[in-house]
């Protein structure tokens, strides 16, 4: 094999950072020895891809190779100085570790590509028994409505296998909760269980319905008539309409509790408190202008008295 560490990962001299480690995460892929036993050729092919990778990827051992002050085994430059092979065969580069990975941040994806082709080999008879792992846990984000996250119900979600996952959103769930879906994740390796799949969910804003822990918030408009004699109105709650009565002489950004009509769990709910806000009419007649000057006249009073 040539002592070059260029050639040993298939490239030229004047490779990018990024080509070499992704020559390196090519045949780390194809020629790591858990997936070729017994290829010798695999096996130091990978050994000399690892330590032209780990000769490469420091950028300064990179610029004295290059600029011939040192030789492929990062050796300063002798008469007789080591082969490119037998710095692959010195202990610590080896196959038996994550060497060389390091630098690739999260290594999952290349472990797990490890795995899943263990996985095909073992399907082919190239592996026996005896290699079981647990598959690899699954992460989805769901947006739900406001109301179903309130009473609960059930969603479908696709995964990118194409397969159709159904989710039960539990009654009181909260924005940014997660649901754990036992044994819905990856397919284990051999006798491994499945992973798990974890479903973040996302609630909508709703209009009308605000949340305070357990208890719904709403804001209800009345006329001034209802603020002014009372009465019964229609009022919208998460488990449908009700009527609320209104008191006498009512003010705006006075509240009322419905006790129950809240976010049900575990058995208990909470409450809807319902702020009052009067809304005037869209025109003032002259009916009502002519019978407010004469009551205003009659019945005057300062809403403002004790402010500043």
């Amino acid at each position: 094999m040539s002592n070059n560490p260029y050639s040993a990962l298939g490239l030229k001299k004047s490779a990018t950072d990024a080509e070499i480690k992704k020559a390196y995460r090519k045949i780390a892929k194809d020629s790591h020895p858990d997936l070729n036993p017994g290829d010798s050729a695999a096996e130091a092919k990978f050994k000399a891809a690892s330590a032209a990778y780990d000769l490469l990827k420091d950028k300064d051992q990179r610029r004295r190779f290059d600029a011939g002050e040192i030789d492929a085994s990062g050796a300063e430059k002798q008469p007789e100085r080591k082969f490119y092979r037998d710095y692959a065969e010195q202990p610590g580069h080896g196959y038996g570790n994550t060497h060389g990975y390091e630098d690739f941040g999260d290594m999952s994806d290349i472990f797990s590509d490890i795995l899943r082709q263990r996985q095909a080999h073992s399907a082919r008879g190239a592996y026996g028994a005896g290699f079981d792992a647990r598959g690899a846990d699954a992460r989805f984000m769901l947006e739900v409505d406001f109301i179903e996250a309130a009473k609960g119900g059930k969603k479908r979600i696709t995964l990118p296998s194409g397969e159709n996952l159904e989710v039960k959103i539990p009654e009181g769930t909260s924005d940014g909760q997660t649901i754990r879906l036992r044994g819905k994740g990856g397919e284990g390796h051999g006798k491994g269980a499945r992973g798990d799949a974890y479903v973040a969910i996302s609630v909508k804003t709703d209009k009308t319905f605000k949340r305070d822990g357990d208890d719904i918030l709403i804001t209800l408009p009345i006329t001034i008539a209802e603020a002014t004699l009372g009465g019964k109105v229609a009022t919208p709650t998460i488990h449908g309409s009700v009527n609320l009565s209104i008191p006498k002489g009512a003010n705006s950004g006075q509240t009322l509790r419905l006790r129950g009509k809240g976010v049900k769990r575990a058995g208990k709910a909470g409450d809807q408190m319902v702020e009052l806000r009067i809304v005037m009419p869209p025109e003032i007649d002259a009916d009502l202008e002519k019978f407010m000057q004469g009551w205003g006249k009659s019945h005057a009073y300062d809403p403002r008295k004790g402010m500043n």
